[in-house]
């Protein structure tokens, strides 16, 4: 087996244990009482990382793994068990709204707005670099910039919408 299939299977893996998680999270907020907000794009968010992961393994599972980018990845990698430890039974891959709940303020959220996902732009970029594609790296991060661009708008509102409901 080769360090790219090493490397792909792990990353394969980590995404459907992924979604298993969020997928759990998510219907134990929504039974106390959370509420989704904008579903409609969430389709292209799935289909934009299997299409990703599908490229990367059709012209990348041969390719030797840059041990640079390997490390930028693992970094990366950190990041975002980081955040996954920090929201616990709050996140999830969709965007799910505690009405009454204050924001989360520690671990990375203390540094940044919305962590997850300038991981998630880092991993679109670097996990193609790993396996010398950068055009698949180009691709999907133009493509990934502009469901983030709806997805975020979407997450601010409802954000805002969950703390006026937690004031007043």
């Amino acid at each position: 087996m080769t360090g790219a299939v090493l490397l792909l299977t792990f990353v394969t893996l980590g995404r459907l244990g992924e979604l298993w998680l969020a997928q759990r999270n998510t219907r134990a907020l929504l039974a106390m009482g959370a509420m989704e907000l904008a579903p409609g794009h969430y389709p292209a968010i799935v289909a934009l990382h299997t299409a990703w992961l599908g490229a990367l393994w059709i012209f990348g599972a041969e390719h030797a793994v840059d041990p640079r980018w390997l490390a930028v990845f693992l970094v990366l990698q950190a990041a975002r068990i980081w955040v996954l430890g920090t929201l616990g039974a709050r996140w999830t891959t969709r965007i799910i709204i505690v009405p009454g709940e204050t924001l989360v303020s520690r671990g990375p959220f203390r540094y940044v707005n919305h962590p997850n996902y300038m991981v998630v732009i880092g991993e679109i970029a670097v996990l193609p670099l790993c396996l010398g594609l950068p055009w698949v790296a180009l691709v999907f991060t133009l493509l990934n910039a502009a469901i983030l661009t709806v997805r975020i708008r979407a997450e601010n509102a409802g954000l805002k919408m969950a703390l006026r409901h937690a004031e007043g």
